[in-house]
């Protein structure tokens, strides 16, 4: 996809972080925005900051966990704007703790947002793009965690994003071989200036544990360590960066869109896919 002008984008997490600046992104390059999410009042905000700009706007409160907010947003889009062009699935919640200190509920919090958010939106959009029969792309977002298996994001973000990443790989082999218009790209941005790690304020009643559990990532000093050479060496980026990147990639049809390159990260990346192969071997 080159053109952007007049296109209808939806957006879902465009309350702040990623979202927001990709949904300002889509407003800049002239796009018919929809943007989604839990926090009625931060979407409210972006929906004014986009008018302003001079673009249409559908605000759509959606918690993408619950199948029938995402059809509702879909049917939404369509009834608004006619058409859909380019899905950004991604809305997303991170909760740092030991793998064994998880409750279910928080395993079923993060994994519904951040996993099944993104199932939901590829289940119900690629059904209307493939009817559409036109240009179209997805971008699904996952995380440099979701290459890897270390990270501050914790166990039940990295097992979601890993999640995002096969799922989309698959989307687009199938989408190929059909010979469908539409592409398919998976975000995997390193450390962004975002409030992820506050997502708690946003969960839901259901989802909530019966005593709240308050771990301090900073108080493990070997996560601590790791995490002030990573920063140090891939220095965290802003929202609007990861945003530029995004159409910048889209434009060249890149499947990984990665925000951070540096060696520190590749080389995590490296030892892990190394040990794998090394296990072919004996």
């Amino acid at each position: 996809m080159q053109e952007f002008k007049d296109k209808v984008a939806v957006i879902t997490g465009a309350g702040s972080g990623i979202g927001r600046s990709l949904a300002i992104k889509c407003a800049q390059e002239g796009m018919k925005v929809v943007i989604a999410d839990l926090n009625e009042k931060a979407l409210e905000r972006v929906g004014k900051k986009i008018k302003r700009l001079g673009c249409p706007v559908l605000v759509t409160k959606t918690d993408v966990s619950k199948v029938k907010d995402v059809e509702k947003l879909a049917n939404n889009t369509i009834d608004h704007f006619g058409y859909v062009h380019l899905l950004f699935n991604n809305a997303g919640v991170a909760l740092p703790r030991l793998a064994w200190e998880y409750t279910l509920s928080d395993w079923e919090w993060v994994l519904g947002v951040n996993l099944w958010g993104v199932i939901y939106g590829v289940k119900i959009f690629v059904p209307i793009m493939l009817n559409q029969n036109n240009e179209c792309h997805i971008v699904n977002t996952a995380s440099i965690e979701g290459l890897g298996s270390r990270g501050p994001g914790g166990a039940t973000y990295s097992v979601s994003k890993h999640g995002v990443i096969a799922l989309s790989e698959v989307l687009k082999n199938n989408l190929e071989e059909i010979g469908a218009k539409i592409k398919v790209s998976v975000l995997c941005p390193g450390l962004v200036d975002t409030k992820i790690f506050t997502s708690e304020i946003n969960r839901p009643k259901e989802f909530q544990n019966e005593v709240m559990q308050v771990i301090d990532i900073h108080d493990r000093d070997r996560e601590v360590e790791m995490y002030r050479q990573v920063i140090t060496e891939a220095p965290m980026i802003t929202p609007e960066q990861v945003a530029d990147t995004v159409f910048k990639d889209i434009r060249r049809d890149k499947f990984y869109i990665l925000t951070h390159t540096q060696s520190i990260l590749k080389n995590l990346i490296k030892e892990r896919m190394e040990a794998i192969l090394e296990a072919f071997e004996e």
